[in-house]
């Protein structure tokens, strides 16, 4: 048995991110629901988030994808798997990557989804990375995409002031040097009724005190070791991007970590939690507007509904 053997490593090459453009203000929802700008600030840090209207989750990705690819010099035809990060598509058959890659014009690639909702990127780059190390891929196109508008309950303050939609992408390829380091991954299905949506007739419901208790003592550890492995000292971060949960959570798992040079993403705060979209998407819009220097070190920590985790280190593109 002959097996293939891949790259010494790999590497971003690229990123990309779309946001629909309708914008939800708090004064917007202080209208439909008891709350008000003060109260959602004070408690989540949002003041706006955008809601696709006629998008679906599939032309949120095919966006940002499609500026990823751009941004990377690559060609559709170089691209041969897809992976997207989503949880919440509309139907689950058919897939959303076999429909992201014919959209782009990526032809016959591997396609498959993750689904382990906010953690969902930082799943899918390990993937990517693992088969362009392994042979199976040579480039791989990786996409975090939701639309949460669809699965909330609109006059529930609970999950109505934190959801939002949008899309966030990467691209990722052959390195002589590895540019993704190795992945921290791991579950407490124990609590995993704490998000959830408890059939097709429902909507997601949390159980957000719960939730913020497990993200601000369990994860702090999570990042510490990904940069232990990585063989980076925190302070050598130049940007830290956590999922995208809640303004009070990263600032709590920021200043445990040690990452004292780093910039930390607050891109809650103008789009709202987008889960699967949360990271690629922050640090796509850090890049674009010179927030983080290219060639530096970001730490990635997704975690959310399952309950799931993942981090990584990776070198900006």
């Amino acid at each position: 048995m002959k097996v293939s053997q891949g790259a010494p490593g790999a590497k971003i090459l690229a990123f990309g991110h779309y946001q629909p453009s309708k914008v939800l203000t708090n004064d917007d929802l202080s209208k439909t629901m008891e709350t008000s700008d003060e109260w959602i600030q004070s408690r989540v840090g949002i003041k706006e988030r955008r809601i696709a209207e006629s998008e679906s989750e599939i032309d949120l990705a095919v966006q940002a994808g499609e500026k990823a690819l751009a941004a990377s010099g690559l060609l559709p035809a170089d691209i041969d798997l897809v992976v997207v990060a989503t949880c919440t598509l509309e139907t689950q058959i058919p897939n959303a990557a076999g429909r992201v890659a014919a959209r782009l014009g990526i032809g016959a690639p591997g396609a498959l989804d993750v689904n382990t909702a906010c953690s969902g990127f930082c799943y899918a780059l390990a993937v990517a990375d693992d088969a362009i190390r392994a042979g199976s891929a040579t480039h791989v196109l990786v996409i975090g995409t939701e639309k949460f508008s669809p699965w909330i309950d609109w006059t529930d303050r609970s999950t109505a002031v934190i959801f939002a939609d949008g899309a966030g992408a990467a691209v990722v390829g052959p390195a002589e040097t590895p540019g993704i380091g190795p992945v921290v991954w791991g579950s407490a299905g124990d609590k995993a009724d704490a998000i959830m949506v408890k059939d097709r007739h429902s909507f997601l419901k949390q159980e957000g005190q719960t939730v913020f208790r497990w993200a601000t003592t369990a994860l702090h550890p999570v990042a510490r070791l990904a940069c232990e492995r990585a063989g980076v000292d925190p302070a050598e971060l130049a940007a830290f991007v956590p999922h995208q949960a809640n303004v009070r959570i990263i600032e709590a798992i920021a200043r445990r970590i040690g990452a004292d040079n780093a910039v930390v993403a607050k891109d809650i705060v103008l789009s709202g939690n987008t889960s699967a979209a949360s990271i690629p998407m922050a640090l796509s819009r850090m890049i674009e507007r010179g927030e983080v220097p290219s060639g530096g070190l970001a730490l990635l920590l997704g975690f959310g509904a399952g309950l799931t985790y993942a981090g990584q280190v990776i070198e900006i593109p």
